[in-house]
Parts: C-alpha cells; sequence; structure tokens
C-alpha cells in the first residue's frame, strides 16, 4: 500500500513538474521571440520622438505620455474608492448575505471581459456623460476596470494585520476609525500598493476598453479631454493593420518590460509585507 502510494506522489510531482517545464518554456519562448526581434529597435529617438506616417516611422513618445496619463488618472479614481470599500468589507459590515452577495459581485466583476468595460465606458463616460473619446473617459473605464483587484487585495490585506495591532490600539483607548488610520492601514500600505501594482499591469496591457473610450489619436495629448494612444493599442493598430513589423516589436518590447518590470516590483512588496507580519 505504501509503495503504491509513493509510486502515485512520483508520477503526481513527475506531471507538475512536465507542465510547470512547458509552461515557462512557452513563455521564455513567447517573450524571447519579442525581445530579439524588437529590442534591436529601441533607441533614445524612439523614446523621445512622436509617431510619424501613422507609427510606421518615428518612435512613441506621445504613446507614453498618453498611457501615464490614462495609469494615473484610473489610480485617482480607482485607489481611494477601492481601499474604502475594503475597509468597510472588512471592519464594518458583519457577515451576512449582504456581505457574502457583495464579495460574490466583486470577484465576479474581476472576471467580466475587458470588451465589457469597453462598451459600458463607451455608453456612459463616452455617449451620456458626453466626455467622448478622451484620456478622461479611458482613465475612468480603466479606474472601473481595476476596482475588483483594488478592493480584494486590500481587503485581504486587512485581514492579515494581526488582530493583536486592533486589540491593543483599541486597549489604549483610541476609537476604531482612529484605529483603522492610524494602525491598520499603515500596517497594511505594502499588501495594498502590491495590489495597485498587479491591477496597473492589467491597465497599462489594456486594449479594446480603451479603443472606445480613450480612442487611437497618435498625436501628444493637449488636456485630458483630448484623445490618446495608449502603448497596447499603439501595438494593435501597428500590428493588426501591417503598417510596420519592426515598430509593432519595438513597441511590444517596451510593453513586456514595463509589465515585468511591474510585476517584480509587486512580487518584492508582497515579499516584504509578508516578512513584516511574520
Amino acid at each position: 500500500m505504501r509503495r503504491t502510494l509513493l509510486v502515485k506522489e512520483s508520477l503526481i510531482k513527475i506531471f507538475i513538474w512536465i507542465t510547470a517545464f512547458l509552461v515557462l518554456s512557452f513563455l521564455f519562448l513567447i517573450v524571447g521571440y519579442v525581445l530579439k526581434n524588437g529590442l534591436a529597435h529601441l533607441n533614445p529617438s524612439f523614446f523621445l520622438s512622436n509617431p510619424k506616417r501613422l507609427g510606421k516611422e518615428g518612435g512613441i513618445a506621445s504613446i507614453i505620455l498618453s498611457t501615464f496619463y490614462l495609469t494615473t488618472l484610473a489610480i485617482i479614481f480607482a485607489l481611494p474608492i477601492g481601499v474604502g470599500s475594503a475597509i468597510f468589507l472588512s471592519e464594518y459590515m458583519k457577515e451576512s448575505v449582504g456581505k457574502k452577495l457583495l464579495t460574490f459581485l466583486t470577484e465576479t466583476l474581476a472576471g467580466i471581459p475587458s470588451i465589457i468595460f469597453g462598451l459600458f465606458g463607451f455608453a456612459f463616460f463616452v455617449t451620456w456623460l458626453k466626455l467622448g473619446f478622451s484620456l478622461l473617459a479611458g482613465g475612468l473605464t480603466l479606474a472601473v476596470m481595476i476596482l475588483p483587484t483594488i478592493i480584494k487585495t486590500a481587503e485581504e490585506t486587512l485581514k492579515a494585520v494581526p488582530k493583536s495591532y486592533k486589540e491593543a490600539s483599541l486597549a489604549l483607548g483610541a476609537t476604531k476609525k482612529q484605529t483603522i488610520l492610524r494602525v491598520l492601514l499603515p500596517a497594511a500600505v505594502p499588501g495594498i500598493i502590491t495590489g495597485l501594482i498587479l491591477a496597473l499591469g492589467r491597465a497599462i496591457g489594456e486594449t479594446a476598453a480603451l479603443l472606445l473610450t480613450a480612442g487611437s489619436s497618435a498625436k501628444t495629448p493637449t488636456s485630458f479631454l483630448a484623445s490618446g494612444r495608449s502603448l497596447a493599442v499603439h501595438l494593435y493598430i501597428l500590428a493588426t493593420e501591417g503598417i510596420s513589423l519592426e515598430m509593432s516589436f519595438a513597441t511590444a518590447s517596451v510593453l513586456i518590460v514595463l509589465v515585468l518590470i511591474i510585476n517584480s516590483l509587486a512580487n518584492g512588496l508582497q515579499k516584504r509585507f509578508q516578512k513584516k507580519l511574520a
């Protein structure tokens, strides 16, 4: 019996290792292929000049600026709402059917395809609020997209803070509000930032939702009500319209490096947060 269990355990381990090897192999193959064809086209001019001839020449200066504006707007709108919702769910709302329903809806919202968010943003922000195809409409749509990730991460982070922190604060005479603002939130900041960074990773790589809300203008945006093109949208247009394969690979390389940096920062902060609470 014991020998049979050992054989089964060995087979399961072999299967897991083979699966992990295949996944990593495909990942390195894809990333390596893109970087091999894209890094050769990266130079200072590529980052400092605007696209020319629909993106066939020039660089991505205005694209980077538009991406920065979109992600900044998303953070400004999503972070306070997300953290506030997490505090309400973890500290004020008792276990009930209502809380389970809200948690279920939040998790469901996180799994909705991005094109649905794009249609919502187009109908609500672009059309109904009459913002037009603008950075503001795109940023608000991204904020709605990343909100579930921020809420869930912040809620779990607040729950992970040792109860002794809260009990000690209340025992010293602090109110619940003071305990949350001065004890729980500071302890949970690294975890909240981790969730925010992960959410930004999704926002930077978003295409469908931004095409329907922010538009696709490659010009340098002069205001938040102007149309703008993110890196992912720029890559999509270059590749699908066959404008320039070299520029497509170069833009894809920048996007991959950005996502890798973001994920590395998130992992680093998560490990730091776990050590702090250990």
